[in-house]
């Protein structure tokens, strides 16, 4: 198992690409604390436990800086440590420019971009003790190319890309290594909100003809979050089926 006894915490692992890697973390053998604000969450963390595996739920707003820094330190008291950081929490509040209310722009920020923030600081500090770490980070291809309607969901995507690569300059010293994954047109119940013309619409800008799934995301981050991935840092996985970034 590719993550025997490594300890991960997953944001956002209740629904959609969160869910699908817990799951898969769970089969590779890892220690899992999910966090999320839906009580989803802990059903699927009962599930998984009635399965053997070890799994815990917190419901957590990556948002409130100080109930990530005492989940991170009752973590690192109850495991020892943390060597996995899956940074998968996000939401959506999308309006034109001109619609945008202050509130949706702040509340975008607040979970996407702040959120990263504190999660990564807290985990970050453990993980140099140990001198080891994989902080994986939730971004997307709309942060490389934009997206009509999303100014504040792009700036946090592109925000997060950004600050990947200046954390993998300060935490590589202490073995740590950080990457963000850039997930294209992906079905989950995020994205089934959207009408089905304009998915349609959509398609012909997928070249491989079909919309990706959560666990192929679930998969980039597991990549990333194993040894095989050792000497990769800094970069940004664009999983989108070579979808036009222009």
């Amino acid at each position: 198992m590719r993550l025997e006894n490594k300890v991960a915490i997953i944001t956002g692992g209740a629904n959609g690409i969160g869910e699908a890697t817990v799951r898969l973390f769970a089969n590779e053998g890892a220690k899992i604390s999910l966090w999320d604000m839906s009580e989803k969450g802990r059903e699927l963390a009962e599930e998984l436990i009635e399965k053997g595996h070890q799994v815990e739920f917190r419901k957590i707003s990556v948002a409130d800086r100080k109930a990530v820094f005492q989940a991170v330190e009752d973590i690192k008291e109850k495991f020892g440590r943390i060597d996995i950081l899956i940074n998968n929490a996000g939401i959506i509040r999308d309006k034109t420019l001109a619609k945008m209310s202050i509130e949706d722009w702040n509340a975008v920020i607040d979970v996407n971009q702040t959120g990263v923030f504190n999660c990564t600081q807290a985990v970050s500090e453990v993980m140099k003790e140990n001198r080891y770490g994989r902080i994986v980070t939730a971004a997307s291809n709309v942060g490389l190319r934009g997206n009509f309607g999303q100014t504040n969901y792009v700036a946090t995507k592109s925000a997060v890309i950004g600050m990947t690569k200046v954390w993998a300059l300060e935490l590589g010293k202490y073995g740590i290594t950080c990457n963000s994954v850039a997930p294209g047109f992906i079905e989950t119940e995020m994205t089934n909100a959207i009408p089905e013309q304009v998915k349609q619409q959509m398609l012909p800008l997928i070249p491989l003809g079909f919309w990706g799934a959560p666990m192929d995301i679930a998969y980039g981050y597991l990549y990333l979050a194993s040894d095989e991935a050792r000497y990769v840092n800094g970069n940004c996985l664009v999983i989108d089926g070579g979808a036009a970034r222009e």
